[in-house]
Order: C-alpha cells, then structure tokens, then sequence
C-alpha cells in the first residue's frame, strides 16, 4: 500500500477510542506473527492521566543527548499520522510507516482467515504493531512507550516493559475505567509487574494507596516522588529554571523547554527515569540530562507562537490539564485573552469550562472534526453561565473561529487554543496551508 492508502485503511477500522477494545490477546497475537518486535529491545512503558506525553518526550530527548538510539511511540497526533512514531531525531517516513502496515494488515487479514482472530484488530492495537515494527527495523536500543489508555489491557502493555513509570493520575475516560478514582488508578498501576522498576510521580493520597497495593502484590519496591525542586526564576514566555535533587544527583538551574510549572513534575519523573536506565547499563551522563531537559519539544502543549498576535497551542482535554492551562495564563499570559475552545462531548467539559472560560476576554466556540465533539449548544450554555455574553461566539467552522478569533484580537493579544488535541492538529494544519502563523519559537 501507498501511504494514503494506509491512512484510508486505519481510519476504516473505526475512529481511535470510539472502536476500543481493552484486552491483550489481539495484540499479543499479531505481534507473534509478526515475530514478537517487542522482544528486541527493552521497553519503558508510561502511563497517567496528565504528562505521560510530555514525560516521555523529555527522556526521549535525553537518550539523544547521551547518543542511546531510541524509539518513542506517543498519541494522538496532531498533524500527521508519522507523528506518532519517532526514531531518534526523526519521526517514521510516509515510505516506511505504508511497508510495516502492510505488513501489519496482510499479517491481521491471514489471522482473521485463520479464525485465531474473530475480527481486525483496532486502529490503536494496529499503530502499536507498527511502531515495534519500525523499532525493530531501526535496530533501536530501547523502546519508550506511552499508554493509549489506562495500562492493565493497553495494547503498549504487551511489551511486558521493566520500567515503568505513573504519571500525576486523575479522572478521566470514566466509560472505560471506571467510575472512581480508585478504579482508574487500579487499572494504570496495573502495569506494574513483577520484577519491573516503577517509578511514581506524586498523586493524591487515595490514588498512591492503590499504586502501592499493586507493588506489595507484585513484590516491587516503588520509587515514589524521591526528589525535591526548586523554582529560581521564570521567563517571559513561562518557562519555568528549576534545580531538582533526586537521591542519586542535583540538576542546577535548569530551563526546560516546555511551558509550565506543571512540567516540573513530568521532568522530575524523566530524570528519575534516566537515572534507572543508568543502573541498567545504559550511559546516560548528567550533562546528557540536562541537554535533554533543555531542548525537549512536545507540540501542542503550551506551544508558543509568535504573533502579532500570539499564539498559544495547548490540548488541555480534561479538568486537571485546564487547569494548568489557566494557571499559565493567569501567570504569564498578555491581556486581553481570545480563547478558542473545542472539545469533546465525553469529557467534563463543566469542570473544563469553569476552569477556563472566565478569564477569556473574548470566547469562540468552535467543534473539532470528530463524531466525539461536543454540540456548540451544550457549549453555549455552559458558557451562559460564566461569560457575558456579548464575549462570546459560536461558529461551526473552524476556518470562520479562526478568523474571527484574528480579528477580534489585538497585535499584543494572545490567542489560545485548547480544549483538545484534536482541536490543535487541526488549526495547525489550517494555519500552516493558509501560511497565516509564524515559525514556532
């Protein structure tokens, strides 16, 4: 298959989270007859509600600062489907990710023959398959890879990873996982397996509870948030110049490139990561993780572009993330603020509004691309109830949002754009063919 070929056939196995199925036999299958990819190199595997993306970008960068070919495999995308799949510097080519789904579908297509698989596998168990794919081809050295959804039954998990890490856990996907926090967080400590290094960002009492009944159960020692920070300064666009103490080293004054004091966080979790591959045998030197942690890009979080006016990209698509969000905003961000919001109808999108609508100078409603997105009438009223409504506006098209957003904001403004990834990658894509936005800082 061509690479347009390829995307027509992923997207006609049925929108990403829309078609889920939880299990790993599916997987575990396919990777057999495709001769088990995930066996060729370790594997860290990431899960969490906030910042499992963002950390595994950051110690993606710090294995290319210490010269360590790495694989890493993240979603959504934004842009481009290619996105997903990086190897070292560079993401897949549309010429290798169309070889290895053929090989994927040809290998699915002979199990469903077979009758050893009653249906196709998913979008999602089909992309995994080919990111192991890819790393094996690549020869690389380690495999990092962050968990589509919850951890116990993610395809990711079949990679059976020795480390493993959880990022900062909270609400969401509740049709999935559950309806409490307990449950959620029982089904992402669940990649926490026997004789595996787990490391854990802080959480919230009642979610570390469930984390270290897993790792009694499996006979696994946590490393749970062994590490201290400090804020020295900020700059402008809000980043935040941290020194961070972990038991092993003291990182001194570093600026990460990503946007936002939450990142301290995702940083703090991907050194302590980096210095657990160093314990396996991996040459991971400190000044490699202090590059890494500096030159980190993750797009569509906090990303920055330069105006007149700003641009502000950020796939906040829960309660927590818009929170940060408006944080950031509250902290760093001109005034006034025009803000872009589309979501998706399963999410909390109360929390989310009242997290983010009031410090909007002027509101358009916009609705993704997506069978999943949130009705601009349920966003209207939420946003009666917070906005006056003279600030806001409703508009279908995201081409006419964008535009209006322009002009109703002037060159020293900000406009921000969040509520879903899905929402970023595609006002990018419009920006970009337009020409209408600058080079990314």
């Amino acid at each position: 298959m061509q690479f347009d070929e390829t995307l027509r056939y992923l997207l006609s196995l049925g929108v990403e989270t829309l078609t889920i199925k939880l299990g790993l036999r599916n997987t575990e299958l396919l990777l057999a007859a495709l001769g088990d990819p995930h066996k060729y190199s370790p594997a860290i595997q990431i899960a969490g509600t906030n910042g499992k993306g963002s950390t595994a970008a950051v110690l993606h960068s710090i294995c290319q600062a210490a010269g360590i070919k790495t694989g890493l495999y993240t979603s959504p995308h934004l842009i481009s489907i290619t996105e997903r799949i990086k190897v070292a510097h560079r993401e897949i080519s549309t010429e290798d990710f169309a070889r290895h789904t053929t090989q994927v579908r040809r290998t699915a297509e002979k199990l469903v023959d077979q009758r050893k698989l009653e249906a196709l596998p998913t979008f999602f168990e089909h992309l995994t398959a080919i990111a192991l794919l890819a790393f094996r081809a690549d020869q690389v050295r380690l495999a990092i890879l962050e968990t589509g959804l919850g951890g116990r039954l993610d395809a990711t998990s079949v990679a059976g990873a020795e480390l493993v890490a959880i990022t900062p856990i909270e609400k969401d996907h509740e049709e999935y996982l559950g309806e409490t926090l307990e449950s959620i967080a029982a089904e992402k400590a669940a990649i926490i397996r026997p004789g595996c290094t787990a490391i854990i960002a802080p959480q919230p009492a009642r979610v570390l509870d469930v984390i270290l009944r897993q790792c009694k159960l499996v006979d696994v020692e946590p490393s749970v948030d062994q590490c201290s920070t400090t804020v020295e300064s900020t700059t402008p666009d809000g980043r935040i110049r941290v020194t961070i103490e972990t038991e092993q080293d003291r990182y001194e004054n570093v600026l990460p490139g990503l946007r936002g004091r939450h990142q301290i966080t995702n940083v703090s979790v991907a050194i302590r990561l980096a210095e657990s591959l160093r314990a396996r045998g991996f040459a991971i030197p400190r000044a490699a993780i202090i590059e890494g942690i500096e030159t980190v890009c993750h797009r569509g979080r906090l990303e920055l572009w330069e105006g007149p006016p700003a641009l502000l990209f950020d796939g906040a698509h829960n309660p927590s993330g818009t929170r940060a969000l408006r944080e950031y905003l509250d902290e760093f961000a001109p005034t006034p603020v025009t803000l872009v919001f589309g979501a998706m109808r399963d999410k909390n999108l109360e929390q989310m509004a009242e997290n983010l609508f009031p410090v909007a100078h002027r509101l358009v409603l916009t609705r993704p691309t997506s069978p999943r997105a949130a009705d601009l009438d349920e966003l209207q009223k939420l946003a009666s109830r917070m906005v006056e409504p003279q600030k806001v506006l409703a508009l279908s098209s995201l081409h006419d949002a964008i535009r209006k957003a322009i002009e109703a904001t002037p060159p020293d403004g900000l406009i921000c754009f969040s509520g879903s990834l899905y929402l970023i990658g595609e006002v990018q894509s419009l920006m970009t063919e337009r020409s209408a936005a600058q080079v990314p800082n």
